[in-house]
């Protein structure tokens, strides 16, 4: 039975489960959810997933919230993407804990103010305070993949899939990829990754269709 998974194009949180999932794998398809209609807010998606928030898999009688337990789940499912042994393992959780809370965390929000609200509401002071701490994990990761192919292992990993969510988006937010090489070339060691797909093509809904229906 093929799995579902609760999504939409512009998540970037949702990417990480749904790209971790089709380089793995597993059995899944989208289910649209019209996140800037509130359908995430509503009664019937929240009898599914009380936070509100996306994404949401289905399989069978599971239901998981949170990309990062999707993504272990998805791991667990088919023993690919986890890390070879303890330490990798362990660096795997340390940096799908630091992407969570110092860097996709603060780019999703970041990339939401800057892009989906109107002008006129956009606060410049937050934007540039979080593109402030943002240019710091850039610098972190960037440092940090200067003598390395992947993030936690000698191989790719779900800790790859879950930092690079968001910046693959053409949306601006305050990254370059031209001014972190050693990011730009992980991005492309990502891509070209056998059945990776920019977050557009492998979830439904993205701005242009919301601009036509405007």
């Amino acid at each position: 039975m093929t799995a579902k998974l609760y999504c939409f194009g512009e998540s970037g949180n949702a990417y990480k489960a749904a790209l971790t999932m089709t380089l793995a794998g597993y059995d899944w398809e989208p289910v649209f959810v019209d996140f800037f209609n509130g359908e995430a807010r509503a009664e019937p998606f929240r009898k599914i997933n009380p936070m509100g928030e996306v994404p949401v898999l289905i399989d069978r009688d599971l239901i998981l919230t949170q990309s990062a337990l999707i993504q272990l789940h998805t791991v667990e499912q088919t023993g690919r993407f986890g890390g070879i042994g303890k330490m990798a393992e362990r660096e795997v959780t340390r940096w799908l804990l630091w992407d969570n809370h110092k860097f996709s965390g603060q780019i999703g929000a970041t990339r939401f103010l800057m892009n989906f609200l109107s002008p006129a509401r956009r606060p410049a002071e937050v934007i540039a305070f979080q593109q402030g701490r943002l240019k710091v994990a850039y610098g972190i990761l960037n440092d940090h993949l200067s003598d390395r192919d992947w993030v936690a292992d000698l191989n790719p990993t779900i800790a790859d899939f879950a930092c690079c969510s968001y910046l693959y988006y053409p949306e601006p937010f305050g990254f370059d990829r031209a001014d972190w090489p050693h990011i730009d070339r992980w991005l492309d060691r990502i891509a070209a990754l056998p059945g990776w797909k920019h977050p557009y093509d492998l979830m439904p809904g993205n701005p242009s269709d919301r601009a036509a229906k405007g």
